[in-house]
């Protein structure tokens, strides 16, 4: 095998995100993340985009990114690994960034595997935390190993670009700055990139939730403190009442109260809610990778030494199943004289 030159490789990319030409909140999030590593390496923050037409690509700039590929291509409207994997290697070519981070979504998880195998680099999936190794100046990749029960850091040293995956909802989208430069990049290949077996037919919606976790303001979530599927219910009454998504822990999804949709944690989803209600649930670390970044935090639980009031801004010890019944009727109170 012919040894890589990784001095040629510079520079930080993020793959972002669109759906029907509407660039995706998730791509903001990895241009935080981009803009970090970016400056501890003294180096641009590039943003991919695949599609046919996108609204708003200034955005992008304003919000952290030095350049914007755009690579065109009515192929590419929908997404499809295969021309997506093409026209994605066909610009590290060209470009040839050290980095490349997506998100752990639908796209990045089934995009980023392929892209890695067609390049012969490596890729560190579900991260929770990206560093620089300031000394070697390579990216230090960590996430959960071993179920959730220890945390891995993981390197590339030998080939580029370094390429991983993190969590949606994991890190907050700068503010745009209107008056932020940068430059638009249209790649329009053309060609066998495009030349795939695979047809979009259409996106189903998942419906299984009232509210998607991943988009709500306000999460109310249980745990096993809820005791049973019927004390589980007080959680999604309350949810209902306030227009919030039900969130669960793991334990609470294997005992079969909710479904796995509404799981939060490293084996389910990460959320970042404005306002997160967690009732009856410890706080096991696993639990807390899926929460931690909410703006504000209140948990009720009966013992005072949980994990979770550790990172709560409010909380309550006591018995869920005496404070949450008035939590339920002191909302119905106010919506009644609203």
């Amino acid at each position: 095998m012919v040894s890589q030159d990784i001095s040629q490789y510079k520079g930080v990319f993020v793959l972002g995100e669109q759906r029907d030409g509407k660039i995706q909140s998730v791509t903001f999030e990895l241009l935080t993340r981009g803009r970090a590593l970016a400056e501890e390496l003294q180096c641009e923050l590039g943003c991919i985009l695949l599609g046919e037409e996108i609204d708003n690509i200034e955005e992008v700039i304003q919000r952290g990114a030095d350049k914007v590929f755009f690579i065109k291509n009515p192929v590419l409207a929908n997404f499809l690994p295969k021309p997506y994997c093409n026209a994605i290697c066909q610009l590290i070519e060209e470009e040839k960034p050290e980095i490349i981070v997506a998100a752990a979504t639908t796209t990045g998880r089934t995009v980023m595997p392929l892209v890695a195998a067609k390049a012969n680099t490596g890729l560190t999936a579900d991260c929770t935390e990206l560093t620089i190794d300031t000394e070697a100046k390579i990216l230090l990749q960590t996430r959960p190993a071993i179920g959730g029960n220890i945390m891995a850091t993981i390197k590339t040293p030998n080939h580029r670009p370094q390429m991983a995956t993190v969590r949606p909802k994991s890190a907050k989208p700068a503010q745009a700055d209107p008056n932020r430069k940068g430059e638009i990049i249209i790649k329009e290949y053309t060609g066998a990139l495009f030349v795939t077996p695979e047809n979009f037919l259409e996106y189903i919606k998942d419906t299984t939730q009232e509210v998607s976790i991943e988009e709500a303001d306000i999460i109310v979530a249980g745990g096993k403190g809820m005791k049973n599927a019927e004390g589980f219910k007080m959680v999604e009454e309350l949810a209902h009442l306030l227009g919030a998504g039900v969130g669960a822990t793991r334990d609470a999804v294997e005992l079969g109260w909710t479904t796995y949709p509404h799981q939060i944690g490293l084996s389910g989803k990460t959320v970042s809610p404005k306002l997160y209600m967690a009732l009856g649930l410890s706080g096991k670390i696993q639990h807390l990778a899926g929460m931690q970044t909410s703006d504000v935090v209140i948990a009720v639980n009966k013992d005072p030494e949980a994990q979770i009031f550790k990172v709560a801004d409010f909380g309550i010890v006591g018995d869920v199943f005496e404070i949450v019944p008035m939590l339920i009727e002191a909302v119905k109170k106010m919506k009644a004289t609203a």
